[in-house]
């Protein structure tokens, strides 16, 4: 019999051009010469011959190679209905396999699903585009779904076809832009990608940009993943997470970068998901943090870049392990009482071919001007917060990591980045908004619904934002005028008291406003006080070797750098390296020197951090009022000669303060009179001087009196030994 297919379509096949193969492949009713008859065509180049088995009592039917790169047709003379049918396959070398048609399985994407996709209001699209497992009358195997408007063809590919773009051309689904194929008998673990043609006739391969896998890079396929099978055991931390009000309780975070924290030593290379799980845990656990922030952990191609800039977003990076892994990690954590935070990107992403960058040929997730749509400072694309389908798929990505993986906060990175459409650039080298200004509207929109989406559906998990402007109501409700995130990073704390602490002593009082400016807006958001990874790399020097002096003085200014962080009202962040006076700037590439440990000196930044967290979280006058002004009062903040600073941190639900005083000059101060709330005895619960933390051991041997003396408008005095370049911290006895 004469082939039934006609020759555009054939040529259309073979050079993958097939805008609706499902017009052409699989079972249809057409005419051949006078008559009407029933035609079942596929493309199987790996085939030697192909029978088109009916299901039902169907019969057998032969099929007819009709072009020897694999095409074959079986006519059903008189067929009558469609029927339902499998395609006995016998390959090249004799082995037969029986297997369903991707091309006789009706449009799975509901309508409802492509409608909310469309208008950007799809919070769970991940749910429905990428790779999912699913069975389909009877045939298990993977549904693919991508968003790729303006291409004319597209294609899954992968080793199951041996990537060729042919074989698996892919249904559009109309003006929703989307596409899909059901592939039977593909299982998890399979390899792939999509082929698409663009409308000037580029064929691009593109990574899923909802992939839940990929290879381990430089590879950059995704796989097919089963995240259904992974294994919870922490439904008592989620349920007490839900009671859980941050603002209120403490929150000391140890920021790590999970590649250069510490390596096997077996393979001198990082440590799995699994292994950082059970060495990082039990270290910060024990050091009294209460949450691991981890740099971007979605997948990345370029390691220099930390994880910021990302080509699979809904992927944790294989440098580490599977999906599975990092639930592991995620799952081992809670067990333990340690919340996880991950840095999300939302503001940008890399020009990498196989990424998210011209994903159809055209600026599809990107702006196309580039005024508006590269980044000037790391020559990356910006997302399009104004297209109502990148908004769905920048939804989506925050509630997957936090409703798949049970992480309990997103610190959004770059957040001024996004908020204004002049950021780093010249003038005329910004697109203004509708009203003229200089605020990214879109952007704005965006996050305050985010921040909405995120508080409505994951009580007790937060937002975090790294916002390095004045931007005001950054931790304020959308509804009075904010942008609706939990906390802020305090930028400004961090420039001020590090500017203030890496100069001599000599020269400290000609800066003393560094010290104390941060009280005049302490309270205007909801801020966490950060020493991040950011402050330790590109020459800026670790924190320890930013500090002046000579041995000693270097190590009491760090010392007294993380106790006026843990003292000063906010929250806490320490990067890795910080807790034991890591020497060297901050390496992607290398472990943090472990080996320091062995001094005391080093030990002693250790021990004081161990103490400095366990003060904050047993004591309500350092959290319970974190975010209140009534829980801190300056005693003496002018007294700028001597460079020191007392302040009171308070509780007005359980009545307890604490008296801190702070020394920034390397000269003991005796007989130092500082007026107090209450008489009676003082209990020193805090002295960075101390030896056990590798200082002289100045102080005021564990206690001091206050007598009825009034002094800094207070009813009561007492008079204490300072150590030099030393905080100490006191509480009443009876308080």
């Amino acid at each position: 019999m004469s082939m039934i297919m006609r020759p555009e379509h054939l040529d259309n096949l073979l050079h993958a051009r097939l805008a609706d193969p499902f017009a052409v492949l699989g079972m249809h009713r057409e005419n051949h010469g006078r008559d009407r008859v029933l035609v079942c065509r596929t493309f199987r180049p790996e085939a030697r011959q192909v029978v088109v088995c009916g299901r039902h009592g169907h019969g057998r039917h032969p099929a007819e190679r009709v072009h020897p790169e694999g095409v074959f047709e079986a006519v059903i003379q008189g067929g009558g209905e469609h029927f339902a049918y499998e395609l006995e396959v016998t390959g090249h070398d004799g082995t037969v396999h029986v297997v369903r048609d991707p091309y006789s399985f009706w449009p799975i994407l509901a309508a409802d699903d492509q409608y909310l996709f469309n208008e950007g209001s799809h919070f769970c699209a991940y749910d429905k585009l990428g790779a999912h497992l699913l069975e389909i009358d009877g045939a298990a195997g993977v549904l693919f779904a991508v968003w790729a408007p303006a291409a004319s063809r597209v294609s899954v590919v992968g080793d199951f076809n041996r990537w060729d773009g042919r074989r698996h051309m892919m249904r559009s689904l109309g003006s929703s832009g989307l596409w899909e194929l059901f592939l039977p008998g593909l299982q998890v673990g399979a390899v792939y990608k999509y082929e698409l043609t663009a409308s000037t006739g580029e064929i691009l391969v593109k990574t899923d940009p909802y992939g839940f896998g990929t290879e381990v890079p430089p590879r950059t396929a995704s796989i097919v993943c089963d995240l259904a099978q992974i294994q919870w055991n922490d439904a008592e931390w989620m349920a007490r997470r839900q009671r859980w009000r941050p603002l209120t309780e403490p929150m000391a975070i140890y920021e790590i970068h999970a590649g250069s924290w510490r390596w096997d030593p077996k393979t001198g290379e990082p440590l799995d998901y699994r292994k950082l799980a059970h060495q990082l845990v039990p270290y910060v656990k024990d050091l009294g943090f209460t949450h691991v922030e981890l740099m971007p952990i979605a997948e990345h191609p370029f390691s220099g870049s930390w994880g910021y800039q990302i080509t699979a977003f809904f992927a944790p990076t294989a440098r580490y392990g599977s999906p599975q892994d990092f639930a592991y990690f995620v799952d081992y954590c809670h067990a333990h009482d340690l919340g996880v935070i991950i840095d999300w990107v939302p503001g940008h992403f890399p020009k990498d071919g196989h990424g998210l960058a011209r994903f159809d040929g055209t600026a599809l997730y990107e702006h196309d001007d580039p005024r508006q749509g590269l980044h000037p400072d790391w020559d990356t694309l910006i997302f399009n917060y104004g297209r109502d389908e990148v908004r769905s798929f920048l939804f989506s990505n925050a509630i997957f990591w936090l409703h798949t993986y049970h992480v309990d906060g997103l610190r959004v990175d770059a957040v001024a980045s996004m908020l204004y459409l002049d950021y780093s650039r010249e003038g005329g080298d910004w697109i203004p908004n509708s009203q003229g200004g200089r605020e990214n509207l879109e952007a704005i929109t965006f996050l305050r619904q985010l921040n909405a989406e995120v508080y409505s559906r994951f009580p007790g998990a937060m937002t975090i934002a790294e916002e390095s402007t004045a931007w005001p109501a950054v931790s304020r409700p959308a509804y009075s005028g904010g942008l609706g995130f939990g906390f802020k990073w305090n930028m400004g704390w961090m420039n001020d008291v590090l500017r203030y602490l890496t100069k001599e002593p000599v020269h400290r009082k000609y800066h003393h406003a560094d010290l104390t400016f941060s009280m005049l807006y302490a309270y205007n958001e909801n801020f966490i006080l950060p020493l991040s990874h950011d402050e330790v790399v590109h020459g800026k020097r670790s924190l320890l070797d930013k500090m002046p002096g000579d041995m000693w003085q270097m190590f009491a200014n760090l010392r007294l750098l993380l106790s006026f962080q843990w003292a000063h009202p906010g929250k806490k962040l320490l990067f890795m390296g910080g807790e034991f006076g890591q020497w060297t700037e901050w390496n992607h590439e290398n472990q943090l020197d472990w080996s320091l440990l062995d001094f005391d000196s080093h030990k002693g930044i250790q021990r004081l951090v161990l103490d400095l967290n366990s003060l904050y979280c047993t004591s309500p006058a350092l959290h319970a009022s974190d975010h209140h002004p009534d829980g801190f009062r300056w005693i003496d903040c002018q007294d700028i000669e001597n460079g020191v600073v007392a302040f009171l941190r308070s509780d007005s639900g359980s009545g307890q303060f604490l008296v801190f005083v702070l020394n920034s000059t390397p000269v003991v101060r005796r007989s130092y009179r500082i007026g107090v709330p209450r008489g009676g005895q003082y209990r020193e619960v805090l002295n960075t001087d101390s030896a056990w933390y590798g200082g002289g051991d100045v102080g005021n041997g564990g206690s001091v009196p206050a007598s009825r003396h009034p002094w800094h408008s207070y009813p009561f005095s007492m008079e204490l030994v300072l150590p030099p370049l030393g905080m100490v911290a006191l509480e009443p006895v009876d308080g």
